[in-house]
C-alpha cells in the first residue's frame, strides 16, 4: 500500500469501502506542525460519480483499487457520452461527457497514447499521455523577431482549450501541450 504522498492524479484508490478515482491533489505544509505535509484529494466514486474531498497525512497508507488500463483512441460522440475504441480488440468504451470534460480539452481523433481505466470491467476514467500535439486555431498575430523567451499570449487550440504560448507562435502552428500542467511544451515535430 502506498503512502498518501505517493498517490498521483487518476490513480484508483479504495477508501471507505468504495473505489474512487483521484482527480486533483493539493499539498500543504501547515506551519508549526511537527508532522509532515497534508494532501487534500478530490476523488470521484467510480460507480455513482459522487465527489469526495478528503485530507490525508503524508505517511497515511491508502489502498490502491484493482483496475485495468487499456490502450484506446477517441472514436465519436454519442449523446451524453464519448466513445473510445480499444486499440487491440476494438471493444467500445462509453464514458459520460461530464466525467471526462477536462480531459476532452486535450483529445481529438489524432491523439495517441490514451488509456481507458476499467474497474470491474466498467470504463470509469481516462489516462492521457504527458504531452499531446494540437493545432492553434486562433491567436494574436506573431511578432517578427519575437524570441522564444519573450512574453506569452493566449491561443485557442483545435479542441477548444486555451493555453498561453510564446509570441512567435501563430495560427495554424502545431504545438505540444503538457496535459497535467496545461502549458505550452514546444512546437510539434512536422
Amino acid at each position: 500500500m502506498p503512502k498518501a504522498s505517493e498517490i498521483k492524479k487518476n490513480m484508483a484508490v479504495d477508501y471507505d469501502g468504495k473505489t474512487f478515482i483521484v482527480k486533483d491533489i493539493e499539498r500543504s505544509v501547515p506551519q508549526g506542525r511537527a508532522g509532515g505535509s497534508l494532501y487534500r484529494m478530490r476523488m470521484y466514486d467510480v460507480v455513482t460519480g459522487r465527489k469526495v474531498d478528503e485530507t490525508f497525512k503524508d505517511s497515511e497508507m491508502i489502498g490502491l483499487a484493482d483496475l485495468i488500463r487499456r490502450p484506446a483512441m477517441f472514436s465519436y460522440e454519442d449523446g451524453d457520452e464519448y466513445v473510445f475504441m480499444d486499440n487491440e480488440d476494438y471493444t467500445p468504451y462509453n464514458l459520460n461527457k461530464s466525467a471526462i470534460e477536462e480531459e476532452m480539452l486535450f483529445i481529438n481523433e489524432e491523439t495517441t497514447g490514451i488509456q481507458v481505466i476499467l474497474v470491474n470491467d466498467a470504463p470509469v476514467a481516462l489516462d492521457l499521455p504527458t504531452n499531446v500535439e494540437l493545432e492553434v486555431i486562433e491567436t494574436d498575430p506573431s511578432i517578427k523577431g519575437a524570441s522564444a523567451t519573450s512574453r506569452n499570449k493566449p491561443a485557442t487550440l483545435s479542441t477548444g482549450a486555451i493555453v498561453q504560448v510564446p509570441e512567435h507562435i501563430s495560427t495554424g502552428d502545431r504545438i505540444k501541450v503538457n496535459v497535467e500542467e496545461r502549458k505550452f511544451a514546444g512546437r510539434a515535430d512536422k
